[in-house]
């Protein structure tokens, strides 16, 4: 925490939830805010299972994020859960950033995400992403279409995927965040820790390239995790968990071609994020 911050009575700091239903681009917008992954995305529905922090530093500001399960009307007891921890992070925030599909909406997700954000009395505002992939005529009755549907202090049309308006999301954000100081050292990105999104980058090339076949019920358990400074080299050893035994067969693949392309490019994901060599 810096003594200019601290001392500036315009500074503004909060906690801002990012709420909205699966795979509508909610991990990618806070990647591309942060400018770093922590969050790992794929196509599947409830890719994030965990409520993840990252924090984004602004001259005037310090947004402090939450990226949480897609909210849905969940019916089995593990998605109840998974629901229950978005819906109890929209609790604790400042702030609820809701992001909806602009090209395919989620509309029974997105009907009970309204009514769930109707018992929260918070501020709201509403990232229509994926704008890249409408056309510019259907942008302006999508927009008025939300504004009847919530109170939201604001809509702004985004890209998560190439970065359209993001600059202006943050402001809008910042505007509506309570004067305070910052919460973090300027030097932090999340608290998660490095064997935490390790095995966050192993579990999203699992989804990425077993296709439907894997649910997204998998995990991932690091064993290791061993730095040796002399060398460079981080060592890790980890253990994928599958639902069924038959499994098995799909993520080793054929003579292990598979299951050393997961861990190929989980290794390259890993070294960028630590900057340094990995044997995975």
């Amino acid at each position: 925490m810096t003594t200019e911050h601290t001392s500036d009575q315009n500074f503004k700091s909060g906690f801002i939830a990012i709420a909205g239903a699966p795979n509508a681009g909610k991990s990618t917008l806070l990647n591309r805010i942060l400018g770093e992954k922590i969050s790992i995305t794929s196509k599947k529905p409830q890719t994030t299972r965990n409520r993840i922090l990252g924090v984004a530093h602004r001259p005037g500001a310090q947004l402090i994020f939450f990226d949480t399960p897609g909210v849905f009307h969940a019916a089995d007891k593990m998605n109840l859960r998974i629901v229950d921890a978005a819906l109890a992070a929209v609790s604790d925030a400042d702030l609820i950033l809701i992001v909806v599909d602009a090209a395919r909406p989620d509309q029974n997700a997105e009907r009970y995400l309204i009514k769930r954000l109707e018992d929260q009395n918070l501020p709201a505002i509403l990232a229509l992403n994926k704008i890249d992939l409408i056309e510019k005529h259907q942008l302006l009755p999508l927009i008025e279409k939300w504004q009847q549907r919530h109170a939201f202090q604001t809509v702004v049309p985004i890209s998560a995927l190439d970065g359209t308006q993001i600059d202006e999301l943050l402001q809008a954000m910042e505007a509506v965040l309570p004067p305070g100081p910052p919460f973090y050292p300027e030097d932090t990105l999340t608290d998660l820790s490095e064997r935490f999104i390790a095995a966050e980058l192993i579990r999203e090339k699992v989804f990425r390239f077993t296709a439907e076949e894997i649910p997204y019920a998998t995990a991932v358990t690091i064993e290791t995790f061993k730095s040796k400074d002399q060398q460079r080299l981080v060592t890790i050893e980890a253990t994928i968990h599958l639902e069924r035994p038959s499994q098995k067969g799909i993520v080793i693949g054929r003579n292990g071609r598979m299951l050393k392309r997961i861990g190929t490019e989980a290794r390259k994901a890993i070294e960028a994020l630590l900057e340094t060599r990995v044997y995975l």
